[in-house]
């Protein structure tokens, strides 16, 4: 499988800005034969953005439609995130498209970060999974990841794939750096990245977007800015691969 990260800065509530700046890494991912790009956590309207929850849209909105499109026009599949309306309720969303342009997946954020996500966002409380040229897949959103137990019941359902899309910031660069990569050889599991690079508001994001097999290998991460990466999830190292959840064994509490 063939997998694209697109990094870039925040459009800070331009939503038709978001959708073009999608649009050139999206064509170019499709031409190089990926058959899905991540793309960063809100990215509609902008992770920070004032606008949120003005600008919020009901899913299957003129937002999907227009990243429907996209995709069938790439020929690549795309999972990103975005502001969800549903009623007076806001959440957290990303939604998963195939090459065809059909919706095949929708989440809810589960593990709100920060005073502000918890006063925007009403939490999600599913997962949602779903297969990727026969590999089966899933969604956390940033936070989520950093939850071992998430990840441990996604592998213990069969997902082999978590696609995450984060608005990491600084100073949390140990995400990328030790806790993604731990999650991922201790529940054999790879998982790909999609953050933001640049400020926005009072924030300045890390960056560090990356793809990580089961075996814990990095195998492809960026900088600090703009960048779209492209990487095969390659056989990993059958020495590297770990055996924690086999071997768990549950104590009685103190």
């Amino acid at each position: 499988m063939r997998i694209a990260l697109f990094q870039a800065p925040s459009p800070m509530g331009d939503a038709e800005g978001a959708l073009s700046a999608l649009s050139r890494p999206l064509a170019a991912a499709g031409a190089a034969g990926a058959d899905v790009m991540v793309a960063p956590e809100v990215w509609l309207p902008g992770y920070n953005s004032a606008t949120i929850p003005a600008q919020a849209q009901p899913r299957g909105g003129a937002w999907h439609g227009r990243l429907a499109a996209m995709c069938r026009d790439a020929g690549c599949g795309l999972v990103v995130g975005y502001a969800e309306r549903d009623g007076a309720a806001c959440y957290n969303s990303a939604v998963a498209f195939d090459a065809t342009g059909a919706e095949v997946a929708h989440y809810r954020k589960v593990q709100l970060f920060g005073p502000r996500e918890k006063a925007l966002y009403v939490p999600g409380d599913a997962y949602a999974t779903f297969d990727i040229a026969g590999t089966m897949a899933a969604i956390l959103i940033c936070y989520d990841v950093e939850f071992a137990p998430h990840v441990r019941a996604l592998a213990a359902a069969g997902v082999s794939l978590i696609l995450c899309p984060t608005a990491n910031m600084a100073p949390n660069i140990h995400v990328s750096w030790t806790t993604v990569p731990a999650n991922a050889v201790n529940h054999r599991m790879a998982i790909a990245y999609a953050n933001f690079c640049g400020a926005e508001g009072d924030l300045t994001y890390c960056g560090g977007s990356l793809v990580v097999g089961p075996d814990g290998q990095v195998l492809a991460q960026a900088g600090h800015g703009p960048a779209l990466i492209i990487v095969d999830l390659i056989a990993p190292d059958p020495n590297l691969i770990q055996t924690q959840i086999e071997d768990f064994r549950s104590v009685r509490q103190v």
